[in-house]
């Protein structure tokens, strides 16, 4: 995947550059066709001032008119800096060059003759021979000059039809570089981005198996304390039982005996010690009567045994839930209130339980010193967990297609679970594999 974002990156930045070039020779082709046709348009018009000239000089001479004189000295004077823009613009052809030099002989012959025909007109009377005299010269001198700027328009034109050529050649090679370098960069990014979410589906199907798994361990668990329970009620409550009624029959054959009294009352405290543990790890209440009863069971105990004042509000006709859900809602009182005695440090702590029509609601609220930020924001963006039982919480509810909301400031936290009432499972369970 990063080979081919790092392959259309530098494919873009070498069409680029290629783009780049090709643009650039694409502007020099154009420069060069209209420098073309710009000593085109200088030929045209030291021709046409040549010829307006030739022409007023002719009027000049055939009426003697002072217009046509002041027609053709004003042309004449054009013609010099004409043909000076004309050298300037043929500097970079050598045969131009030649050809404009060439050019500037045979005009400055022709505008000498042009002003020495004027000035036989304006120094007395008509000469007519040398006046025709002059005449031919000047046809005969203005014939080579077109036919030379015939000429280097001949060349300009197929320098102009090359170069013109030339730039529709870059245009396209420009056009086709641009196409190319877009349709690769495309189907690269296409293929990062199919690889992507290729990536994205396996850490999906990875996470899946994970959350799975936990689930899995975590059912493995209740398992576990289910019938780490029972054996503790069954197996070694009967033993404490036994011994308790052996200690009985002893206690009434002997004399009153301290150590026998001492024995029995450990043996009591023995018995409800386990049968206080054997409870914790799974109550039976739960699997008789279901959640109601309890959670009463579980929430006196909590405040007998940690002293912190707890208030339990149920509904009256709570009834019963689907096992998995009574279950889940259990294991979150119990962690919740597990972890308000050893680290909130409340006062008093509530919970409270709400049966809607399509889901149950579960909040337990202390009033201690809440709970670390950055712990905090590690549980509500779903990275690394704080701890274990957060985890766990968060795994059994969504497990069941619910959600767990936690707040918590100065004043302390608030634990808000919502479950649906119906049994569906956001994730494949493992024992289906």
């Amino acid at each position: 995947m990063q080979l081919a974002f790092g392959s259309a990156v530098l494919l873009l930045l070498l069409s680029g550059l290629a783009a780049h070039d090709a643009v650039a020779r694409l502007r020099s082709a154009q420069r060069w066709v209209s420098h073309t046709r710009d000593v085109q348009s200088a030929l045209a018009d030291l021709n046409n001032v040549a010829t307006r000239a030739g022409r007023s000089r002719t009027r000049y001479v055939d009426t003697g008119d002072d217009a046509f004189l002041q027609e053709y000295l004003t042309a004449a004077a054009d013609i010099s800096p004409k043909l000076k823009q004309l050298a300037e613009l043929t500097t970079d052809n050598p045969d131009q060059q030649e050809n404009s030099a060439h050019l500037l002989d045979i005009t400055n012959r022709r505008l000498s003759l042009l002003n020495g025909s004027v000035q036989l007109k304006r120094s007395g009377p008509d000469d007519p021979v040398q006046q025709a005299q002059l005449r031919q010269q000047i046809i005969d001198i203005s014939a080579e000059a077109d036919l030379l700027v015939q000429k280097m328009q001949e060349l300009e034109q197929r320098l102009l039809d090359e170069r013109r050529e030339h730039s529709e050649r870059w245009f396209r090679i420009t056009a086709y570089i641009l196409s190319a370098a877009y349709l690769l960069t495309l189907g690269l990014f296409a293929f990062h981005y199919w690889l992507m979410n290729a990536e994205l589906g396996a850490r999906e199907q990875a996470e899946a198996s994970l959350r799975a798994l936990s689930v899995r361990l975590l059912e493995l668990q209740d398992e576990e304390r289910r019938r780490f329970s029972r054996e503790l009620h069954d197996s070694l409550g009967q033993y404490l039982v036994g011994v308790k009624m052996n200690l009985t029959m002893l206690g009434n054959s002997i004399p009153v005996n301290a150590l026998v009294s001492e024995s029995m009352k450990l043996l009591d405290e023995a018995m409800t010690e386990t049968r206080t543990i054997s409870h914790l790890l799974h109550p039976p209440l739960l699997d008789e009567t279901g959640f109601a009863s309890a959670a009463r069971w579980y929430v006196e105990g909590f405040a007998a045994r940690s002293g912190i004042p707890t208030r339990l509000d149920l509904p009256e006709d709570l009834g019963r839930l689907p096992e998995p859900v009574e279950l889940a809602l259990f294991r979150v009182l119990q962690e919740s209130l597990t972890n308000v005695h050893r680290h909130a440090k409340s006062p008093k702590a509530d919970v409270s339980l709400r049966v809607f029509k399509d889901e149950v609601v579960l909040r337990i609220r202390d009033y201690g010193k809440g709970i670390p930020a950055e712990v905090l924001d590690r549980f509500r963006q779903n990275r690394e967990h704080g701890g274990v039982g957060l985890a766990g919480m968060r795994e059994r509810i969504h497990e069941l297609g619910g959600e767990v909301e936690m707040n918590s400031d100065s004043h302390g936290t608030q634990i808000l679970v919502k479950i649906p009432r119906s049994e569906r499972r956001n994730i494949l369970e493992v024992s289906a594999d």
